[in-house]
């Protein structure tokens, strides 16, 4: 067995044991363990700490199907997400070791420590099998340690609308079978987001094993690489075009404080916005498991308070799928097909029933509205839109606002010191009231009169224009950095191939758009009887 030795430039005052999250018994007992288990250990030591580095680490099991919404997965969720949305009834209620949302710990490390043992299952997507297991396969050719990661887009999840022309022909050298029968004839490149512990030591690692992923900036090694991803856009080092496995992939590595910083207080909504849509979890953290629940939450209340009292299914995941899109630059270039959010909501309606449905029937001020919902297993049919209907009590919405993000939060209350001019004094009383950063003051957080002051403004566009106003500022400087940095970070050749496959999915979209239009038109037309030439001979008589 190889044992590779690190020197003290790298490991600095960190040991081993800090580098890779081990414990240090695993590191005394790895030596005693028999010859044939050495193999399966040194995999681990490569990839991640040992507590997670089989597969299946932390993903709930088994895995129910989406229509089993009364069995254990949903029942144990429904509890340990209960007590947490109850507060929005305007009340108050005691403390329990059950209000994970009132006083999330996302320092976490052991699965054991969640709230419940089925928690964050609906996080979970399920796909094919061998899909799957061929994902996992390409992180196992990554050295470096990845602690959290998903696969997402177009390439992992049916779309609807038409392809683009760069998925007629293969893009990957020699994919898995299991790949090229998903994919079938339309192939596209695979995304991928790797949350690390230890930026620039994962750089480290990953520019000693490829290289060619990088661009010039690589050269200058891993501290400049890490400088441009922690310090530039949402903190994200994008490598695309790159082929791994026979299978071309585009791969963004985010620090794991980085990642959670967004999901629970929406600081720049860039990877937030991309797990509030289906997304497949190949190897799971719990930190991140309770933080991307925060997120999940915040953004069923935030499309509630957008939508007017009664809605539908499809406008609900529609709103929440549109929020990382209405400030993202690429919309505005146009860079990004416009009817983007339109074709992810219509080819995934039962996955954000998957992922959304054990929220909606928690919080107290939304029900489904629909006798069709009463069926076992309506979930699973792709042609039913649910009505659903949401309480519009002033204290509730209150609530709601007063349960957004920590961050957004804060900018929605500078918008409204702004239109409500209100003194400097007293809107910093305000902020202190409504403060959630000490820890001695164990309470609920409920909506106070400012909170509802904001749920009940209709004035010119009201809460909603507000509240999209605040969506854009948070997203566009963030994601036009990103977008910026990735030339940099991918380099010309590969920058312009990327910009290149947007337009054309873009001008794809611009085309059905515009044939869309033109059937409605001809639906509204009524039919008009042949013209045989009398009405003709009428009018010259």
């Amino acid at each position: 067995m190889r044992l590779r030795l690190f020197p003290s430039t790298v490991l600095g005052k960190r040991t081993l044991a800090d580098l890779y999250c081990l414990r240090s018994d695993f590191l005394r007992t790895a030596p005693q363990k028999p010859l044939s288990k050495v193999p399966q250990a040194r995999r681990s030591f490569a990839t991640e700490a040992s507590q997670q580095s089989k597969p299946d680490q932390g993903v709930p099991k088994p895995p129910p199907s989406i229509g089993d919404s009364k069995k254990s997965n949903d029942s144990e969720l429904s509890k340990t997400q209960g007590e947490s949305v109850k507060s929005e009834h305007g009340t108050s209620a005691d403390l329990s070791p059950t209000d994970w949302e009132d006083n999330p710990d996302l320092s976490i490390s052991q699965f054991s420590d969640l709230p419940s043992k089925y928690f964050g299952a609906n996080q979970h997507m399920i796909i094919n099998e061998e899909f799957k297991e061929a994902l996992r396969q390409i992180l196992w050719q990554f050295r470096a340690p990845i602690r959290y990661a998903f696969a997402y887009g177009s390439g992992v999840f049916t779309q609807s609308g038409s392809s683009d022309s760069s998925a007629r022909t293969s893009c990957h050298s020699s994919p898995p079978e299991a790949i090229e029968k998903v994919q079938k004839s339309g192939h596209k490149m695979i995304d991928f987001i790797f949350g690390v512990s230890h930026t620039q030591h994962w750089h480290s690692l990953n520019l000693h094993q490829y290289r060619d992923h990088y661009s010039a900036i690589g050269s200058l090694g891993s501290y400049s690489v890490s400088k441009v991803q922690d310090s530039w856009g949402a903190g994200v080092y994008f490598n695309p075009y790159v082929t791994v496995n026979g299978t071309l992939i585009k791969y963004g590595v985010v620090n794991l404080d980085t990642l959670c910083r967004d999901l629970s207080e929406w600081e720049t909504l860039y990877l937030a916005g991309r797990l509030q849509k289906p997304v497949k979890i190949l190897r799971d953290h719990p930190g991140v498991r309770v933080a991307n629940q925060i997120n999940l939450l915040s953004a069923v209340r935030t499309a509630l308070l957008l939508l007017p009292p009664d809605f539908t299914e499809q406008d609900l995941y529609a709103t929440i799928a549109g929020i990382s899109y209405l400030g993202d630059p690429r919309m505005a270039l146009p860079a990004e097909n416009p009817r983007k959010v339109i074709n992810i909501v219509a080819g995934q309606i039962t996955n954000f029933r998957r992922l959304y449905k054990p929220l909606i029937e928690q919080l107290p001020n939304l029900t489904f509205n629909d006798s069709r919902t009463s069926s076992g297993e309506w979930d699973l049919d792709e042609s039913v839109n649910a009505k659903l209907a949401q309480d519009m009590d002033p204290i509730r919405r209150g609530n709601m606002v007063r349960r957004l993000p920590k961050r957004f939060r804060e900018k929605l209350y500078f918008e409204y010191q702004a239109k409500y001019s209100i003194p400097r004094g007293e809107f910093n009383k305000m902020l202190e009231a409504c403060a959630d950063e000490d820890p001695s003051r164990i309470r609920r957080r409920e909506g106070t009169p400012f909170d509802r002051r904001i749920a009940q403004d209709h004035e010119n566009g009201g809460l909603k224009q507000e509240l999209e106003q605040v969506i854009r500022k948070t997203i566009r400087w963030p994601s036009t950095v990103q977008s910026i940095k990735s030339f940099m970070t991918a380099g010309f050749s590969r920058s312009w191939r990327y910009a290149k496959a947007k337009r054309e999915k873009a001008r794809a979209g611009e085309r059905d758009k515009a044939a869309e239009m033109v059937t409605k038109d001809e639906e509204k037309e009524p039919d008009k009887p042949p013209d045989d030439g009398k009405d003709k001979d009428k009018k010259l008589q």
